[in-house]
């Protein structure tokens, strides 16, 4: 057992894990996440739903360097959800658009998803990062018709003079460079993924510190706790899950099931609908971190057996994993978000239903499109 987890562990991908923690929490410790929130007022405010789109946006944004879907939850959800319920959004809409928003930090690079599925599977992590962005980008604009659909009745404030979007985006820019940063070494050639997360988290000291100047030593200390503590816990999973695995492995059951598979002649798409149906179902109990490790050593040989493009596979389990985030019981991103309000969550699950749609649309989109997922890595 400590075999096992202590190899699974020293894998150098997964120091990217807390270095992006770290990287999105002095982000919200600097006040970078309210200059991005300001900047995307300013742009979409005017629209239907301007504020909740407001909150797509930014989230998709700052996913982009947190590493974190309840740090995402907490850094936005502060500063939106309050000014979203005084305009008269419902609050079961406003709390569930908020852990909804935050699944797509599962998907848009980096991501913890995406390290752990690289970790598994072997895939290099600059191709699952690059496999997450146009996926992303489909999820944004279904986010935002669903949002725009549910406000569309609702008063609109009129559009920010040019005078105003100018102004923000100078103060977010700063914070607008660090996707470049960690895209541009990857993609560059400059920095492995882990360097460049060391890269991203130091940039978060500098304009939090001297730019913004927002940030405290005391919140420089309370970002590295915080980062320790979601560490050890996603660290502590793996580990066991790692161990898990291992027993699968020695019981030949991974084996077994695909000679079920062939068996029964099962094709690509049914098993990738079948999984998705499994991963679904494990979402309302489980979290990215375990559901991954427990299930992607059984399913990535079948993947292997039926051809199926271990990109495309990982862009729809991913999206169903973090429905799990909404769905029930254990539903951490509805928890998380209502805590934000002090709402009860019992009073916010009438809005799950049309955001699990979203979620649903979005697999479908992906299974009838692999290109989708595959187009751009073969590019990169």
């Amino acid at each position: 057992l400590i075999q096992v987890s202590f190899g699974t562990l020293t894998k150098q991908v997964l120091l990217a894990i807390p270095l992006f923690i770290f990287a999105g929490t002095i982000m919200l410790k600097g006040g970078a996440a309210r200059r991005l929130v300001d900047f995307s007022i300013s742009l979409v405010g005017h629209l239907p739903g301007g504020l909740g789109i407001a909150m797509v946006v930014t989230m998709g944004f700052f996913g982009s360097f947190c590493g974190s879907i309840l740090a995402a939850i907490s850094a936005v959800g502060t500063v939106l959800m309050p000014k979203m319920i005084e305009r008269g959004y419902p609050r079961p809409f406003v709390v569930v658009l908020a852990a909804a928003a935050a699944l797509l930090e599962s998907l848009i690079p980096p991501s913890n998803a995406a390290i752990i599925y690289s970790s598994i599977t072997e895939v290099p992590i600059s191709k699952t990062f690059a496999a997450g962005i146009i996926p992303g980008i489909v999820l944004i604009g279904l986010l935002t018709l669903y949002v725009m659909w549910v406000c569309r009745k609702m008063e609109r404030p009129p559009r920010a003079p040019a005078a105003e979007i100018w102004r923000t985006f100078v103060s977010s820019f700063p914070a607008l460079l660090t996707p470049v940063i960690i895209m541009g070494g990857i993609y560059g050639g400059f920095l492995t993924p882990t360097e460049t997360a060391a890269a991203a988290a130091l940039w978060g000291i500098l304009i939090g510190a001297l730019i913004y100047r927002e940030l405290s030593f005391k919140g420089l200390i309370d970002a590295l706790r915080q980062t320790a503590e979601t560490t050890s816990i996603i660290f502590a999973i793996i580990a066991m899950a790692t161990f898990m695995s291992v027993i699968l492995t020695y019981t030949r059951a991974p084996q077994a099931l695909i000679d079920y598979v062939i068996q029964f002649k099962v094709d690509a798409t049914s098993f990738i609908i079948l999984s998705g149906i499994v991963v679904l179902i494990l979402g309302t109990f489980l979290e990215v971190v375990p559901i991954s490790y427990l299930t992607l050593p059984v399913f990535i040989p079948i993947c292997f057996a039926l051809k199926v493009d271990l990109l495309q596979f990982y862009v729809i389990q991913t999206g169903l994993i973090g429905l799990g985030l909404l769905t029930p019981p254990v539903c951490v991103g509805v928890y998380t978000s209502a805590a934000v309000i002090n709402e009860p969550p019992a009073k916010v699950f009438r809005a799950v239903p049309g955001f699990v749609m979203v979620g649903i649309v979005y697999a479908i989109i992906m299974m009838m499109f692999p290109a989708l997922a595959s187009w751009l890595p073969a590019r990169l």
